[in-house]
C-alpha cells in the first residue's frame, strides 16, 4: 500500500480544473498546491477538526467559521453538504469522534443562522446528517442524532417548508422508543431519545401545516403505542412506590428520581393530546384503544384509567365528550366480549365522564345519557340471567351514569331524571326481562337522584316527572316499587333524615333535623300532596313484605317531617286514616298485612303529632297507645314478619282505632282549623291520580258514596256546620250579636262540656231525624220556604202581561205573518 495518495483521478483534460478543486480534499493528499485552491468554505471547514480528535471541536476556527455563514449565507447549504460529506466519510471508517464534531458543528451553525432566510437549503443537509447517524447502528450516534434534531425542533422557523418529510424519523424514533438492549442504562438511554425525538416531531409537525400531517393514521398508530408501551412501566413503578412510602420502606427524598421514559412519555401524551384540535382527536384514541385491546390491558384497568384521566385533563375542554363517545362506541363494538372486559370498560367511563360532564350541555349531555341507558338496555336484553359478572357490569354503567349526571346544575338533573323515566318500560309489560329493565332502568334513575339537592319541591317534582314516578310506585314487583320510594326518599330528604327514619317507631326520633316548610312547600302539598299519598296507600296495600312497608313508611314520614304544618296537617290525618281504613275494610289483605298497616298509621300519627308540636294531637295518640299495650301490643311497633307469626289476632277492636272525630276536638283545641278534616273523607284505594287538581271534599263524598251504602254514610256523619241550616228541624246556629276583639277570642276559644253536648245532640238528632221519618215527612220539611216570594212574581208578570195587552183591530188578510218578516241587512251573517 503506497504511503501518499493522489486525489485525482484519470480524467480529460477540460474536467481538470474542477476536479482538482472539488476533490482534493482529503488530508492525507499528496498534492500540496491543493489547500489554497480550494474554496473558502471548504478550508474553514477543514479548520475546525483537529489534528488530534480527542481535542474536540477547535473552537476559534468554528467561529470563523460561523462569521462566515452569517455574512455569505447564501453559502450555508454548499458548508452544509460539505459537512455531509466528510461526517458520512468518517462514519464509514468508523471515525465517530470526527463525526460528533461535525454534528456538533452543524448544531452551531443552525443555532447561529436560523433566521436566515437561506436556512431551509442547510436544513436539508442537516436533516440528512442526522438521519445518516440514525441509520448506524451505534446507539450513541442515535443518541447524538437525536439530541441534535430536538435542538433543531425548538427552533421557530420564518419561513415554511414544502418539500419535508418526516417519515422516517417517526418510524425511527418510534421504535427507538421500544428499545430492549440488555444494559438498563444504555436501554433507557435509548428510549428516552426516542421518546425526546417524537415529541420534536410533534412539536415540528404540528405548528407547520405545510410540512408532513402528523395525525395520519400511519404516523399516529406509530407514535401512540411507543408512548403508551413506555407508560405501562410507568404505572406499575407509580403503584409500588406509593405503597413503599404508605409502608415507610420509601422516603420522599429517595423517591425524586430524573426524568425516567415513563415520565417522558406521559409528558410527550400530554402534549400531543392537547395540539389535538377537535378532528384529530380519534386519530389519537383509536390507536390507544388498539393498544390496550392488543395487550389486553383493560383487566384490571388501573393503566386504562390512569391513561384516559391524562386523556381528559390534557384535551381541550370543549373536545372531551369526544373523548366519552369514542369510549361507548369501543363498548359497542365489544358487546361480544367477557362481561370482565366491558365491566373494566365502563368502570373507566365512570371515572372519566364527570371531567367531561362540566362541558356537556343540552343535546349532547342526553346523548351520552341515552347512550349509557341503550348499553343498559343491552345487557338485560342479551342475558337471560342476571350473573354477579353481567350485575358488575350494570352497576359500573349506572355509576358512570350518576357521574356524569352530579356534574350537572340541578335543572338538567331534573331533565335527566324525566328523561331516563320516558324510557323506563310500561306496567302492562309483566315479562321477567321488563321487569328487570324496569329494576335497572330505576337504579339508574335513583343514582341520579341521589345527585340533586332538593330545594324547592315544585322543582324536584315537576308533573310531567311526578305522574309517571306515582304510577310505577303502584307496580306489582316488590323491587320496583322500593327503588321508587327510594327515589323519593332522594329528592324529599332535605335534611338527612331518611336513615333516622328507617325504622317503625312511636318513639321520639334522635337526632330529627326539621325545618319550617316554606310557602311554596306548602301550595305543592295542596296541589300535589293527594296524589303522592294515595299512590303511598296503594303501594302498602300491595305487599306485606317487611321492606316493602318500611320503604313506604320511611317515605310517608319524610313527607311528614319536610311538609306538615298547621295548614298541612288535615290531609296528613285523612291519610292516617285512609291508611287505617284500608286495613280495617279490605278483605283482600292478611291478618299480618292488616296489623302491620295499623301499626304505620300509630306510627305517623305520633310522628306528625311531634312535628307540628300539637300537644293535644300528642296526648290523643298516647292515650291509644296506652290502650294498645294493654289490649293488642300487635297493633304497636315493631312491624309483623309474615313469614314468622303464626298467632291468631283480634282484628274487631273498634275502641282502639284513630278516631276522626277525636283528631277534630284536637285541632279545634289547639286553636286550629278542623273543617277540611270533618268534611272531607280518608284516602282510600284505587283512587285516580289528576297531578294539578287539588281534590275537593265535594269528590271525595261522591266517590265515597259509590263505594258504600246510605245507611254507612248516615251513621258517618260529621255535622258539616254549612249544611245545618238546610237540615230538618235545626236552625243554624247564631254568631255572637258583638264583633269586638275580645268577642272573637271567646268564640275562638276552647269549647265547654255543654256545648260539646249541645253539638253531639244535634247530630244524633239529624240522623234520627232522617233515619225514622217518612219520606213525606221528610219532603214536607225540605220543601222549600218562598211561596211568597214565587206568589208576588207571579203577579208581577200577569200585570206586565195585561198591560201589554192593547185593542187592536182583526190583521187584514193580506198582512204577512210576523215569521215571514225579512230581517234587515244589518243582520245578515
Amino acid at each position: 500500500m503506497a504511503l501518499f495518495t493522489c486525489c485525482f483521478e484519470p480524467v480529460e483534460f477540460p474536467e481538470f480544473l474542477d476536479t482538482f478543486i472539488q476533490k482534493c480534499t482529503d488530508p492525507s493528499c499528496c498534492c500540496g498546491c491543493c489547500s489554497a485552491l480550494r474554496p473558502r468554505y471548504k478550508r474553514l471547514v477543514d479548520n475546525i477538526f483537529p489534528v488530534n480528535p480527542e481535542d474536540g471541536l477547535v473552537k476559534s476556527n468554528m467561529e470563523k467559521l460561523t462569521f462566515y455563514s452569517l455574512s455569505s449565507p447564501d453559502k450555508l447549504d454548499r458548508i452544509g453538504e460539505y459537512l455531509y460529506q466528510k461526517a458520512s466519510k468518517d462514519i464509514n471508517r468508523k471515525r465517530y469522534k470526527f463525526v460528533e464534531i461535525a454534528m456538533e458543528a452543524m448544531d452551531i451553525l443552525l443555532q447561529a443562522c436560523h433566521a436566515q432566510t437561506t436556512l431551509n437549503l442547510f436544513v436539508e443537509s442537516f436533516l440528512r446528517m442526522v438521519q445518516k447517524l440514525l441509520e448506524d447502528s451505534n446507539p450513541n450516534l442515535q443518541i447524538l442524532a437525536t439530541n441534535s434534531f430536538v435542538k433543531f425542533a425548538n427552533i421557530n422557523e420564518d419561513t415554511p417548508s414544502y418539500h419535508r418529510r418526516y417519515d422516517f424519523f417517526i418510524s425511527k424514533f418510534s421504535s427507538m422508543c421500544h428499545g430492549n438492549n440488555e444494559n438498563i442504562e444504555l436501554r433507557d438511554s435509548i428510549r428516552l431519545a426516542g421518546i425526546k425525538g417524537v415529541q420534536g416531531v410533534i412539536r415540528k409537525t404540528v405548528s407547520d401545516d405545510l410540512v408532513e400531517n402528523i395525525w395520519e393514521k400511519q404516523h399516529m398508530e406509530k407514535i401512540v403505542p411507543s408512548l403508551l408501551f413506555n407508560m405501562q412501566f410507568g404505572v406499575n413503578v407509580m403503584f409500588v412506590k406509593k405503597n413503599m412510602l404508605a409502608s415507610g420502606d420509601l422516603t420522599p427524598v429517595e423517591d425524586a428520581t430524573a426524568v425516567t421514559p415513563p415520565v417522558l412519555a406521559e409528558e410527550v401524551l400530554r402534549e400531543l393530546v392537547g395540539r389535538a384540535s377537535f378532528g384529530h382527536i380519534r386519530s389519537v384514541l383509536k390507536p390507544l384503544l388498539s393498544h390496550l385491546d392488543r395487550h389486553e390491558l383493560w383487566v384490571p384497568n388501573t393503566f386504562a384509567i390512569h391513561t384516559f384521566r391524562i386523556v381528559m385533563i390534557s384535551i381541550q375542554p370543549q373536545y372531551s365528550y369526544t373523548v366519552v363517545e369514542t369510549l361507548m362506541q369501543h363498548l359497542d363494538s365489544n358487546f361480544k366480549s367477557s362481561p370482565k372486559t366491558r365491566t373494566s370498560l365502563a368502570v373507566v367511563l365512570s371515572k372519566i365522564i364527570a371531567i367531561a360532564a362540566g362541558e356537556s350541555v343540552g343535546p349532547s349531555a342526553l346523548d351520552i345519557i341515552n347512550n349509557l341507558l341503550t348499553h343498559l338496555r343491552t345487557s338485560v336484553s342479551t342475558t337471560s340471567e342476571i350473573t354477579p359478572e353481567e350485575s358488575q357490569y350494570q352497576e359500573a354503567l349506572i355509576n358512570a351514569l350518576g357521574e356524569f349526571a352530579n356534574h350537572h346544575p340541578d335543572y338538567q338533573k331534573i331533565e335527566i331524571m324525566l328523561f331516563i323515566m320516558n324510557t323506563v318500560p310500561d306496567l302492562s309489560k309483566k315479562s321477567k326481562g321488563d321487569q328487570m329493565l324496569q329494576n335497572i332502568l330505576l337504579k339508574s334513575l335513583l343514582k341520579v337522584g341521589t345527585q340533586y339537592s332538593t330545594v324547592s319541591f315544585e322543582k324536584a317534582f315537576p308533573a310531567s316527572f311526578l305522574q309517571p314516578l306515582l304510577k310505577m310506585a303502584r307496580a306489582p314487583h316488590d323491587p320496583t316499587r322500593i327503588i321508587v320510594m327510594q327515589i323519593f326518599q332522594a329528592l324529599l330528604d332535605r335534611h338527612q333524615n331518611e336513615k333516622v327514619l328507617s325504622a317503625v317507631s312511636i318513639k321520639p326520633y334522635a337526632a330529627l333535623s326539621q325545618e319550617t316548610p316554606s310557602r311554596s312547600d306548602i301550595i305543592f302539598t295542596h296541589k300535589y300532596g293527594a296524589n303522592i299519598m294515595q299512590a303511598l296507600i296503594d303501594s302498602m296495600a300491595l305487599s306485606d313484605k317487611l321492606d316493602s312497608l318500611t320503604s313506604s313508611y320511611n317515605t310517608a314520614a319524610l313527607l311528614i317531617v319536610e311538609m306538615a304544618c298547621g295548614e298541612t296537617v288535615q290531609e296528613f290525618l285523612l291519610f292516617i286514616l285512609g291508611i287505617q281504613q284500608v286495613a280495617t275494610t279490605s278483605d283482600d289483605l292478611s291478618v299480618i298485612h292488616k296489623c302491620c298497616l295499623n301499626i304505620i298509621a300509630m306510627a305517623l300519627l305520633t310522628l306528625i303529632a311531634r312535628v307540628t308540636g300539637i300537644n293535644s294531637l300528642l296526648e290523643y295518640a298516647q292515650k291509644i297507645i296506652e290502650d294498645r299495650k294493654q289490649e293488642a301490643t300487635y297493633f304497636l311497633p315493631p312491624l309483623l314478619d309474615s313469614r314468622k307469626s303464626n298467632k291468631t289476632y283480634n282484628l274487631s277492636l273498634p275502641h282502639l282505632a284513630i278516631d276522626k272525630m277525636a283528631l277534630a276536638e284536637c285541632l279545634q283545641s289547639a286553636g286550629m282549623d278542623f273543617n277540611r278534616l270533618q268534611t272531607g273523607v280518608p284516602y282510600s284505594l284505587n283512587q285516580m291520580d289528576n297531578p294539578g287538581h287539588r281534590h275537593s271534599w265535594v269528590e271525595s263524598v261522591s266517590n265515597t258514596m259509590t263505594q258504600r251504602n246510605s245507611s254507612a254514610d248516615l251513621t258517618a256523619y260529621n255535622g258539616d256546620a254549612d249544611s245545618i241550616s238546610s237540615s230538618p228541624g235545626v236552625s243554624k246556629k247564631a254568631l255572637a250579636p258583638e264583633y269586638t276583639v275580645d268577642a272573637m277570642k271567646r268564640y275562638l276559644a276552647e269549647p265547654s262540656e255543654s256545648v260539646k253536648k249541645e253539638q253531639l245532640e244535634k247530630q244524633k238528632q239529624i240522623v234520627r231525624t232522617f233515619r225514622e221519618s217518612d219520606f213525606e215527612e221528610l219532603m214536607r220539611r225540605t220543601e222549600p220556604k218562598h211561596d211568597v216570594i214565587q206568589n208576588r212574581l207571579n203577579d208581577l208578570f200577569n200585570s206586565l202581561a195585561i198591560d201589554n195587552k192593547t185593542p187592536q183591530s182583526t190583521t187584514s188578510q193580506n198582512e204577512k205573518p210576523i215569521y215571514e218578516t225579512n230581517f234587515p241587512e244589518l243582520f245578515y251573517y
